[in-house]
């Protein structure tokens, strides 16, 4: 444009936050109380637009679209204008969110940021399940059409984001049934849940506890909501088990209380990450001395942190995870053949989703 008038275009920005870089029990101080009521915060910046977030047991994700002015501008004063929106972007996130001051002083290494052209492949990957705890599995696909549904409905998305949005799940939809990736997706809960349904009957009765804060817990943590079960979470920091159960239920109960009242619980899931026992005969003899009932434990761990000696209580089961681990191994292989065929038809459709959204620039 050589007549000295400036035309606008768009920026597209995608800031997130997600469990491959901040451990799942503490992603909660980053979500927001109040979808909209967020999205209208950072539509407050000035030249945001529009915004729509996704948030999920296992991500925080923004995104924004600013009016970004050419043609005239030198290129230095646009840079500037972009930075200028991540920073206030950081800002009204860290202002919604209760990050205590360590967060904040670490919140660029956690932060991940695309711009632009950028944004498209990380969506991509995220709709057809590439990027989930468990490879494939369809709930980030319904979070996404959620997402957008919500930002529709409170007019925080508008013509730019919704396009993307609505292309991004028209191409993730048929990648997904040409692909089969989605198929029979088991998650290590799944299989889990259902090992332990087959010896001792898991129904809402049934007073359940978990050991752990981590991913394998999470997925337990997944199928029992599901199953609709009630069950305590516990680990050795109940900061923890506070932060895991904001975002995936369940009730945080302290260690020591947890070692204290071990004969109430009658199936108990152990998935730690600690490298010493946390459960051993020595610890829970005197408290199970009296109890009636049977108590079954499934040790999730690698290493095992459930000492073997405690089958010596009467009543006691114990499952290790080799005997799930197996089933879940081969669902895991039949997924991992299936990546990169949707790769490379995500790296086909990059170009022509550019194309589409430039034509929206124009």
């Amino acid at each position: 444009m050589g007549d000295g008038l400036s035309q606008v275009s768009f920026d597209v920005i995608n800031a997130r936050v997600t469990f491959k870089n901040v451990p799942i029990h503490a992603l909660s101080k980053f979500t927001f109380k109040d979808i909209p009521a967020a999205c209208k915060e950072f539509k407050k910046i000035p030249g945001v637009d529009e915004c729509i977030i996704i948030q999920t047991s296992s991500r925080v994700e923004i995104f924004t679209v600013s009016n970004v002015e050419t043609g005239d501008s030198p290129d230095a004063r646009r840079a500037e204008g972009k930075t200028l929106i991540l920073n206030k972007i950081k800002d009204t996130w860290v202002s919604l969110s209760t990050l205590k001051q360590i967060d904040i002083d670490h919140f660029d290494q956690t932060l991940e940021v695309y711009r632009g052209d950028d944004v498209y492949l990380p969506l991509l990957r995220l709709a057809t399940g590439l990027d989930s705890v468990v490879v494939g599995k369809q709930e980030i696909f319904d979070e996404l059409i959620q997402s957008l549904t919500v930002a529709k409905e409170a007019g925080d998305s508008g013509k730019i984001l919704n396009k993307l949005f609505e292309s991004v799940i028209r191409l993730s939809t048929r990648m997904r049934d040409t692909t089969g990736i989605s198929k029979d997706v088991l998650s290590l809960g799944d299989v889990a849940v259902k090992l332990v349904d087959e010896k001792a009957g898991l129904d809402d009765k049934k007073k359940v506890l978990l050991i752990g804060t981590g991913e394998s817990a999470a997925m337990l943590a997944k199928t029992l909501n599901k199953r609709k079960i009630k069950f305590d979470v516990t680990s050795r920091v109940l900061e923890r088990a506070t932060g895991f159960t904001n975002i995936l239920g369940g009730t945080p109960i302290d260690f020591n209380d947890v070692l204290s009242s071990f004969d109430k619980y009658d199936i108990i899931f152990v998935a730690t990450t600690s490298d010493y026992f946390v459960i051993t005969y020595d610890r829970i003899k005197l408290v199970m001395e009296d109890k009636k009932k049977g108590t079954l434990i499934l040790d999730l761990s690698d290493p095992r942190t459930v000492d073997e000696g405690i089958t010596a209580i009467p009543g006691m089961k114990l499952l290790f995870r080799d005997q799930i681990y197996e089933i879940y191994e081969e669902s895991v292989k039949a997924r991992s053949g299936i990546v990169p065929a949707v790769e490379k038809i995500i790296a086909k459709e990059i170009p022509i989703l550019s194309a589409t959204m430039k034509r929206l620039d124009a």
